[in-house]
């Protein structure tokens, strides 16, 4: 078992597993992403051009205004939304959004989490102990993680 931990100080939704998406961004679900595509679309993000559906976003902070909470929420009703938002830092909109969306989301910590958690690694966000970990491979999940309607569309299969 992995004993790379991150401790937050905020947390809410429930546990779960997958793939980190990485960067030293924001998160504007207004300005950053095609919410039709499931993907990254402002050219200037880090992540331009990759698939958030079903991944656990780690990101330096949330951007942008009220448009976010419902956006999350239409989002979450086709299936098209992240597993998990971690952030440095959070605005309460955002962390309103991500309660309306159903979006797990853990934010606040000691280090900068963009810096500690590589990209493309499997962890595990945990609201309960208010922990993101990377997970070691042998703890890997036996099925791709995600809604099975979205796992094909994304590449999860």
């Amino acid at each position: 078992m992995s004993t790379t931990r991150y401790q937050s100080r905020h947390a809410m939704g429930r546990r779960v597993i997958g793939q980190a998406l990485v960067a030293h961004d924001g998160l504007s679900a207004r300005y950053d992403l095609n919410r039709l595509q499931g993907v990254f679309s402002r050219p200037a993000h880090k992540l331009v051009g990759q698939s958030y559906v079903d991944k656990i976003l780690v990101l330096d902070t949330a951007k942008g205004g009220v448009a976010t909470a419902w956006m999350l929420h239409e989002m979450r009703s086709r299936n098209m939304v992240p597993s998990a938002i971690v952030f440095n830092t959070v605005n309460t909109i955002l962390a309103q959004g991500a309660a309306l969306g159903d979006v797990t989301m853990l934010a606040g910590f000691d280090v900068d989490i963009t810096a500690q958690i590589p990209h493309g690694a499997m962890v595990e966000v945990d609201p309960d102990t208010f922990t993101i970990r990377v997970l070691d491979p042998s703890e890997y999940p036996a099925e791709a993680p995600g809604a099975p309607d979205t796992r094909k569309i994304h590449g999860l299969l």
